[in-house]
């Protein structure tokens, strides 16, 4: 079971706050995502229409749902894109190295954003709630990305520090 430290935390909690930004139509669809190296953010994303198109909220519909497609399958019929891929676009956009960084997102990652995490050579994904879609799962573990599901302690005061330096005392 991997152990998580303050700055994992925070940096969940900030995937979870950067999640509200969504402009998914589905109550429960707020995904976001933050990739970090070296404890420093170096970008973000959430699930949300490209810019320039409409968003599913201002569409008032969500197209997935009037088509009866499953959660887990067929994700070009969107007009969203996922958190991760927001995320990675970002950093390629802004010319931010994320290679050797981790990304935290609120979901486990999608086959399609998995492939795009591995090129784009994050080395560790901590996310908190599942999603259907085993075949991520064997991708990141066959590329060697390190997968951890993150469970947060009923009580924050709770978390083991693994990273402190011995003072010289």
């Amino acid at each position: 079971m991997p152990q998580f430290d303050r700055w994992d935390h925070r940096f969940m909690e900030m995937a979870h706050v950067i999640a509200t930004w969504t402009s998914c139509y589905v109550p429960g669809r707020s995904i976001g995502a933050v990739i970090v190296k070296d404890k420093r953010i170096m970008t973000t994303g959430y699930n949300g229409a490209p810019a320039g198109l409409k968003t599913c909220r201002e569409r008032g519909y969500c197209m997935r749902r009037r088509m009866g497609i499953a959660s887990g399958t067929r994700a070009e019929l969107c007009y969203a894109i996922h958190a991760e891929q927001n995320a990675i676009i970002q950093a390629a956009k802004l010319g931010v190295s994320i290679d050797g960084a981790t990304l935290y997102c609120t979901h486990q990652p999608c086959s399609v954003c998995a492939k795009m995490i591995i090129n784009a050579g994050i080395r560790r994904v901590v996310y908190q709630e599942g999603y259907p879609d085993p075949f991520s799962l064997e991708i990141f573990a066959e590329a060697g990305v390190t997968l951890e599901q993150y469970t947060p302690p009923a009580d924050p005061a709770e978390y083991k520090v693994v990273d402190v330096v011995p003072s010289p005392d």
